[in-house]
């Protein structure tokens, strides 16, 4: 307990520290303010039907994501994944288009440019997914609306241009907010957008789990403490995922530099067992959104009741489809993520070599086999993880707690606590105090934001 007062001490005495722990902090207050402040033109009393709509399914995950907005129809009700799903676009165009290879290559300027499109691309599909959410606001709660009746309100043309473009900009403004914490805050400001909207809904979660096991579900005081204990150990399980690392020799030979001789001792090259993070899950998790956005502009045609069925999360189909999305997503950000060529010349520029291995295009071979191999299994934990909820659901959870056990919501705090306390760690260790941990290492993880 002292050392975390101690800890608190030097935080504030560190002036840059503090001024950037404020900053983030009022950032993310303006935004939680600002997923209560309904759309213009809509009776906040009459969304008992978004609520409801929210509580399980997809719209739950969306809810979750928006940190409650959608169900209350804000103006972030579509939060920050327009952004998420323009990255994705993007990224895969830069695997498959020689155009944008060309820009990444470009260094600085080549990523400016890229970082515009996915700009200009969130715009469009924020449009676009806006007039799904308004459509579906007006199904699912028929008087919500205030329209044109007897000359009062607005006609429903000119409700749904405005919301569409108070919908865009909001969502452009959250990406802005994201950004200047990126700048002059703490940590990743997209992650940290994420992560607050899911952990303000935690207590929520705890006090609906506590009342459905001594109301509906049964079971009392000792099954809920323990549904906490395996909360607790999933917990450490993901933070051992995240955290894990297989390392690989690198000898330097000694060579003459000046007037002394450097190199001829034996470093290690940390490889991260999940280096591709919570972003596979955030990848696929997007494109499985993109069934329900499509229902939402046919509600009465029978076929997309069936699409509905199919991205049922607790549906075989949806969690199968899911894992394997999830898989070949870590494969595809790990190969991003890591340069085995780039690794292997940095190796050979600095006279390192990994032993028994001929530097050049045999190490980074040796690379790339080692990455596939700790990739496998860390992909398929991390499968195992994103389909916890719907396990739990299945075993009688309340589903607004299961959320919890895994996914995204888990990976996401959990990942973007550690990269957090990361940042804060090392500007306690540049001037010289001890860190949030006696080892002075804490590890963080790629962060949500990076796409």
């Amino acid at each position: 307990m002292k050392k975390l007062i101690d800890t608190i001490k030097n935080i504030y005495r560190i002036e840059d520290l503090r001024y950037k722990l404020a900053f983030t902090f009022w950032m993310l207050v303006i935004y939680r303010v600002g997923t209560y402040v309904t759309l213009p033109g809509v009776n906040p009393n009459m969304l008992g039907g978004s609520a409801e709509q929210a509580n399980s399914g997809i719209f739950g995950l969306i809810n979750m994501f928006a940190g409650g907005a959608f169900a209350r129809g804000s103006i972030f009700a579509l939060g920050i994944m327009p952004y998420i799903s323009a990255s994705i676009v993007v990224q895969l165009l830069t695997m498959a288009v020689p155009t944008f290879q060309k820009m990444q290559k470009e260094g600085e300027d080549g990523r400016r440019k890229i970082n515009q499109i996915t700009r200009y691309l969130t715009i469009i599909i924020t449009a676009v997914q806006s007039v799904g959410f308004l459509v579906n606001l007006k199904n699912e709660n028929p008087g919500a609306i205030i329209s044109a009746v007897d000359g009062s309100g607005v006609s429903d043309f000119l409700f749904m241009f405005t919301s569409v473009v108070v919908l865009t900009a909001s969502t452009m403004f959250v990406l802005w907010l994201g950004e200047r914490i990126t700048d002059k805050g703490i940590g990743n400001g997209v992650s940290l957008i994420i992560m607050i909207g899911i952990i303000a809904r935690l207590p929520f979660a705890i006090k609906d789990e506590f009342v459905f096991k001594f109301t509906e579900a049964g079971g009392g005081l000792v099954i809920f403490l323990v549904e906490l204990a395996a909360l607790f150990a999933i917990i450490m399980g993901v933070i051992t995922l995240v955290q894990g690392t297989r390392k690989i020799p690198v000898q330097y030979a000694k060579r003459q530099v000046g007037n002394r001789q450097v190199g001829g001792v034996r470093q290690y090259l940390p490889l991260k067992v999940n280096t591709a993070g919570v972003m596979p899950i955030i990848f696929a998790q997007a494109l499985m959104f993109i069934p329900s956005t499509v229902a939402q502009f046919f509600p009465d045609y029978e076929s997309m009741q069936g699409l509905m069925s199919f991205v049922n999360p607790n549906s075989f189909a949806y969690n199968a489809t899911f894992a394997i999305l999830i898989i070949l997503f870590t494969y595809f950000y790990t190969a991003i993520a890591v340069n085995s060529n780039q690794i292997s010349d940095e190796l050979k520029r600095n006279g390192g070599f990994i032993p028994g291995v001929k530097p050049g295009q045999s190490t980074a071979s040796f690379i790339d086999n080692i990455m596939s191999r700790i990739t496998l299994p860390g992909s398929v934990f991390l499968a195992v993880v994103a389909i916890l909820p719907s396990l739990a659901s299945v075993l009688n959870i309340n589903s607004q707690f299961a959320q919890f056990y895994g996914g995204t919501s888990l990976l996401i705090m959990i990942g973007v606590v550690l990269d957090t306390l990361q940042q804060v760690e090392s500007h306690l260790l540049m001037r010289h105090y001890d860190g949030l941990m006696k080892s002075g290492k804490l590890k963080g993880r790629t962060a949500v934001g990076a796409a």
